[in-house]
């Protein structure tokens, strides 16, 4: 299976965000304690504390071909924090003679910015569509530099940021810092549903499944093959589980691996030929699941599961302990809730 070299173009940096951003519609601040229990499962976010790097903030966009018309911008194998600006997903951006459609906007207003100055780069033309493949920040706080009308997300994708989107960007500015200046949550204006949207010469056809989060979004685009798969498929990163349903994530699997495609863009992680992140996310999962399933059974505490030993083919996959870990306290919970009843209720 060959991999898709991060290979930097020509056209090799793109523009830093420094723009006047497109108006949106924001929505206004509640209360952070109000879902406070949402906050603290936000995925990737490590510390708020680490000292930011000297050089002024510029995310430095390096596109990538993948195929005729279409780039990649890598996100880091990192969690969140004040050097890398949340900068950790990928980006994918396909030139259409109506204007870029891009899969994704990024964590931040600046980044948001940088991304439409990029496109332009690339293609010559303003934005299209932006479809969001679910509701994590490391995925949509970019919206900002875009028209509410040209965001276009499932309709669970839009209420799980109506829902959590506040006390995600609580989060993202306590961790990112001064990248996220500026950066207000802005709610797409286009439900996504299955079927194909015709932009420009290419179709972009849309398919709404679930595991990552409750709505996930894969968009192939049929001229080139490409599937842009979201969170739904990791490859030599580990993936985060804050809002995951296992047996719906398989199955959203067991559909991509059936899907004519000739190019596969995960949410993070390198750009293949073939299906190797899908396997990979599956035996990830299925690696979490019985072992934190077997800690429990032994009775473990959640500290003492969290040192459970994990197979040696991890060891290659970044952010392997760290999710581990971070798995752990989000489905040590659920097997206390659903094995331990209450000792008032009769049994």
């Amino acid at each position: 299976m060959a991999v898709i070299r991060q290979k930097q173009l020509r056209s090799a940096t793109c523009g830093s965000g420094q723009s006047s951003p497109a108006s949106g519609r924001g929505i206004s601040r509640r209360a952070a304690l109000e879902r406070l229990a949402a906050v603290a499962a936000l995925p990737l976010i490590v510390g708020a504390f680490d000292e930011a790097a000297a050089a002024p903030l510029n995310y430095s966009l390096k596109p990538v071909a993948i195929t005729e018309g279409v780039w990649v911008l890598y996100g880091v194998p990192e969690a969140i924090d004040r050097n890398n600006g949340g900068a950790i997903a990928n980006v994918t951006i396909f030139d259409t003679s109506d204007g870029a459609v891009i899969v994704d906007s990024g964590p931040s207003k600046r980044f948001g910015l940088s991304l439409v100055e990029c496109a332009r780069s690339l293609t010559g033309k303003g934005v299209a569509r932006v479809y969001l493949t679910h509701f994590h920040p490391d995925h949509v706080f970019g919206n900002q530099a875009f028209e509410a009308q040209a965001l276009a997300a499932p309709q669970g994708v839009i209420d799980g940021l109506a829902t959590l989107g506040e006390d995600f960007a609580s989060a993202m500015y306590h961790a990112a810092g001064d990248w996220m200046r500026g950066t207000e949550l802005v709610l797409p204006g286009k439900v996504v549903i299955d079927g194909v949207e015709e932009i420009g010469g290419r179709r972009f056809v849309t398919t709404v499944l679930a595991g990552h989060t409750n709505s996930d979004l894969i968009v192939r685009e049929a001229t080139s093959g490409v599937v842009v798969a979201g969170d739904l498929v990791f490859l030599d990163r580990a993936p985060t589980t804050p809002h995951a349903d296992l047996p719906k994530w398989r199955s959203s699997l067991e559909h991509i691996a059936r899907i004519d495609a000739q190019h596969i863009v995960p949410g993070h992680g390198p750009v293949e030929d073939g299906f190797r992140g899908a396997v990979q996310t599956r035996e990830w999962l299925a690696i979490v699941e019985e072992t934190i399933r077997e800690a429990f059974e032994r009775g473990l505490s959640m500290n003492e599961a969290m040192t459970s030993p994990l197979p040696d083919w991890t060891k290659s996959i970044a952010l392997a302990r760290y999710e581990f870990e971070r798995s752990v306290m989000h489905f040590y919970p659920k097997l206390e809730a659903g094995n331990w009843p209450r000792v008032d209720k009769p049994i």
